[in-house]
């Protein structure tokens, strides 16, 4: 009887060596027959999961933040997660742990995408698209806490946006050193949220 084929399974081993494959040869100088070999499988196998490799490096962005922003936009809104500072800061506190868990996963796709911006591959636009719905939701949540008497009155756009740089900073330092504190970074960041805290005194 034939070996059943978990086709999820092998789609993610695809991805993960074509990482690995990207960051050592070069985006431009990998193709899906190296890639094939690498995995040990015959290149009609891999275009049964991927049409070409483009359509690998989206689906290792999409497979990262996915699964994430589905979880996240669930925590946004239920209050046993707290107020919409501890709600932000409790998405943040779990990206950070997401990345550490994965650090291997993150550092060959930041490695795929400085490789690929030598080669003259932008993928930027790609990252962007999928990582807007992330400053959208801090972006609720802080106008929820203004208008909910939680958080100080602020330039709401402002503050998400250096929330997310915050976190892609972390997520590089994760990648490439060796130094990367998760509890001062959760520290750091509480810190941050909390000078946005409008104190009890201070609420009407």
């Amino acid at each position: 009887m034939p070996k059943k084929i978990d086709h999820e399974e092998r789609k993610v081993k695809i991805l993960r060596t074509a990482l690995a494959v990207f960051a050592r040869e070069g985006y431009r100088d990998t193709n899906l027959s190296l890639i094939a070999e690498e995995c040990g499988l015959s290149r009609p196998t891999i275009y049964q999961y991927f049409k070409d490799k483009d359509e690998i490096f989206y689906y290792a962005v999409k497979l990262v933040t996915g699964r994430m922003f589905q979880t996240y936009a669930l925590v946004a809104w239920d209050e046993n997660y707290g107020d919409c500072i501890q709600r932000i800061e409790y998405i943040c506190n779990n990206i950070i742990d997401e990345a550490v868990e994965n650090e291997a996963a993150l550092q060959s796709l930041m490695d795929v995408m400085l490789q690929s911006k030598r080669d003259h591959v932008d993928f930027s636009r790609v990252i962007m698209k999928r990582t807007i719905k992330l400053t959208i939701l801090f972006k609720r949540l802080l106008n929820a806490g203004v208008k909910g008497g939680q958080i100080r009155d602020c330039d709401v756009n402002k503050v998400s946006n250096h929330i997310f740089t915050l976190l892609e900073a972390f997520c590089f330092q994760i990648a490439f050193l060796g130094s990367f504190s998760a509890e001062e970074s959760k520290d750091f960041v509480a810190t941050y949220l909390n000078a946005y805290r409008l104190s009890s005194s201070e609420r009407h």
